[in-house]
Parts: structure tokens; sequence; C-alpha cells
């Protein structure tokens, strides 16, 4: 059985976690960010063949408009390739491009598109409708069902009540009851057709719906203390989340809950009500998951190591200046939870020991409690890996800090 003090190199973390997971990521040297998920379809083109689709999109994958494009390629399995956007400072030649400057925006067989829902229509033209169904009827049920996400208020009701001002207790009440509203509409519009999506088969509607509703549900409980998941009156949309879970295109485009349980109190300043909910067992648990997370956080150890220096605060526990002893220990234990993602149950942690590894200096210990902490909710699904993996990642995390410290 491994030890604290018989880690692997990074090159062997690596390899042994390539082994276990097939999630892979080309580099971007030099860009932001440093790496992009490839296209579930991209083998499907022939050799020296550029895709069809170009989707331009935000550079922190953070837009839920993006994500819909994103979802919908992944569930057509059209090879396409991606243009990250700084939505902070955005290129000329984008703004040239799109006057709006706003994302997604498509190149569709050289042909610009805008905004997500002509994406989509788009590409249902381009690609053959799979994506809608083949009876006329249910065919403009789901047109008028894309129509009204864009007119019914659903979106601007959530997040008014999200962002509302904690302290104005009378109209917090009434903003839940206009989303409560909302959200038995969509109950019954799930409950029109069998099955548990919107229409008789997966759809754009449930495309069209699946990003917003995914961070809202996660952000009510913990910013507003009410549940929309495993609420008995939301029985067709437990349903429908349930069944969205089922679909590996879903997983290669979703964010984890902490990821945008965070993204909302840091752009909007939203203060928290109550606690996030437990990480869920089946992805921090499944090896597929925890060895992407081990991967990812080889690949990308330098870009870790130099943020933790650069943000976390462990500057200030260096010894005049000099940042090496802190830099080792950064690294020591950022490779020390990559084995722990590998292996787990097999490798033996130094439990309770003051300083993890040198128990003689407890700035060791102050350093990796710093740089776990930090890089714990530094990382941001999908952008720097899977929902599924971030997931891993934390909850090593959480299991690592206390028998360390």
């Amino acid at each position: 059985m491994p030890t604290q003090d018989m880690l692997l190199t990074w090159e062997q973390l690596s390899e042994i976690a390539q082994k276990h997971t097939s999630a892979r990521r080309v580099r971007r040297p030099g860009k932001s960010p440093s790496t992009a998920p490839i296209p579930s379809s991209l083998h499907k083109l022939p050799p020296d063949t550029d895709p069809l689709v170009l989707l331009y999109r935000d550079s922190h994958s953070w837009c839920p408009f993006c994500e819909r494009v994103w979802f919908a390629l992944e569930e057509k399995e059209i090879p396409f390739a991606t243009e990250f956007i700084d939505l902070r400072n955005k290129p000329q030649w984008y703004t040239d491009l799109v006057p709006m400057g706003l994302v997604p925006t498509a190149k569709i067989e050289g042909e610009v598109v805008y905004e997500s829902k002509s994406i989509l229509f788009a590409l249902e033209a381009k690609f053959g409708e799979t994506l809608l169904p083949k009876d006329a009827a249910e065919k403009e049920v789901a047109r008028q069902w894309i129509e009204a996400d864009e007119t019914n208020g659903f979106r601007e009701i959530a997040y008014k009540f999200l962002l509302g001002d904690p302290t104005d207790t009378n109209k917090l009440a009434l903003q839940q009851m206009e989303l409560e509203t909302k959200l038995d509409e969509l109950e019954q519009m799930l409950g029109k057709y069998p099955g548990a999506y919107f229409l008789s088969t997966f759809s754009l509607v449930d495309i069209m719906y699946s990003p917003h509703l995914d961070r809202i549900a996660v952000n009510l409980p913990v910013y507003r203390d009410y549940a929309i998941q495993g609420n008995p009156r939301f029985p067709n949309l437990n349903a429908w989340f349930e069944a969205l879970r089922q679909r590996p295109a879903y997983h290669r485009v979703r964010s984890d809950a902490v990821t945008n349980n965070l993204l909302l109190h840091r752009i909007f300043g939203v203060e928290p009500m109550g606690n996030p909910a437990p990480l869920d067992p089946d992805d921090s648990e499944a090896i597929e998951y925890r060895a992407e997370a081990a991967e990812r956080l080889s690949d990308n150890r330098e870009a870790a190591i130099a943020d933790i220096l650069k943000n976390s605060g462990v500057q200030a526990l260096a010894t005049l200046d000099d940042l090496s002893a802190v830099t080792e220990a950064i690294e020591w234990h950022l490779r020390l939870l990559a084995q722990y993602l590998i292996h787990k149950n097999e490798i033996r942690l130094p439990w309770g020991r003051i300083g993890g590894r040198d128990q003689t200096n407890p700035t060791v210990a102050a350093v990796g409690a710093i740089a776990l902490t930090y890089i714990r909710n530094r990382i941001c699904a999908p952008r720097d890996m899977s929902a599924g993996a971030a997931t891993a990642f934390r909850a090593a995390t959480d299991e690592v800090l206390p028998l360390l410290y």
C-alpha cells in the first residue's frame, strides 16, 4: 500500500489516470481556457477535413445560451470546432463579424448565424430534424414552446426571486409565488405527452430549458432556501431532471452545482441563506470521473500552482520572499490529491499529522490547507473538467483535508 511518502510522479499519475477515463481535451497554449474538450463526434471527420460548424462561445463556459448550442451539437453528433471569446475583452475581428458582440454565434457551412434559438433551428435545417418531432402537430407544439421560452417570463421571474432583497420578506414571498406559478406551468407542459420529456421524445424544447433550469434548481436551495428537486409539488420536473441525467451529451456540457453556486455569488454578490446540497456520490465515487479529475490536475499542474501562488495568499508564508519551499509544499499536496483521486482506499494518508509529510513544520500544513481549499473552489466546470470530474475533485479534497490536518 503506497504511503504519502511514496507518491508517484506526475507522469506516472497521468498515465494511470488516462487508462481509467475516456475524457480527453486539446491543449491551447497561451490561450484561455488553456484546454478545450474534444467534441465526441470529431473522429467522424475524414483526415485533414475542417468541421462544417464553428461555434463561437464564452471562454469561461458560463453562458447558458452557449450551452444550448453545444448540447445540440453533441446530441446530433455533429463534428464542430470551437472559438472561445473573452467577453470582457472581445477581439475586434469578432465585433466586426458579430456587430452586437454576443455569444453564441456559429458559422454553419460558412454562413454566420446569431443567437442560440436561430442556431438550433439552423442546425436542424442543415443536419436533419433529429431534435424536432416527425408528427406535424407535435412539431407545431414544439415550435410554440420554443418561442414561449423566450416570452413566458420564466427566467426573468426566477432570477428576480434569486436576486431579490432578502430583507424585504413580503416582496420575496410574492416573488416566490410568481415563480411557483411559472413552475406549475412547466409541470403541466411536461404532463402533456407520455414520458419524462416535454414532448414524446427528447427535443429542442428540453435543450432550450435545460441550462437555465439546471442553474435555477441548484441555486434556489442555497440562496432562497427553496427547492425544486425533491419537491413533491413538481413530480414531472423531477422526472425530467432524472431523464436528462441519463443522456451522455448532457454530462459533457453541464456545469456542477458548486460552480453554479459560486458564480451566482461572485457575479451578483448574492449571499447564501442555506447550505449547498451534498456532493453527488454517483459522481464523486465513479473511477471515470476521479481519473479525469486526476488527469486534468496533472495536465494543468503548472498553471494551478501559479494560480495558487498568485491568488490564494500563500505568499505570506514564504520566508524572506523565497517561494521555493512554499511552491514545493503546494506541488506535493496537489500530487497527493491526484494520487488519492486515482487510488483512494489504496493510499494511506498521514492521518492527523501536523504538517502533512513534515510534522515538524506547521507552515507546510498551512500551505497545504490553503492550496487545497483554494483549488477546490477555483475549478470551474465544464471549463476545466466535466461536472462529474469537478464533483469527484471537490469530494476528494474534502476527504483529504481533515485527514491531513
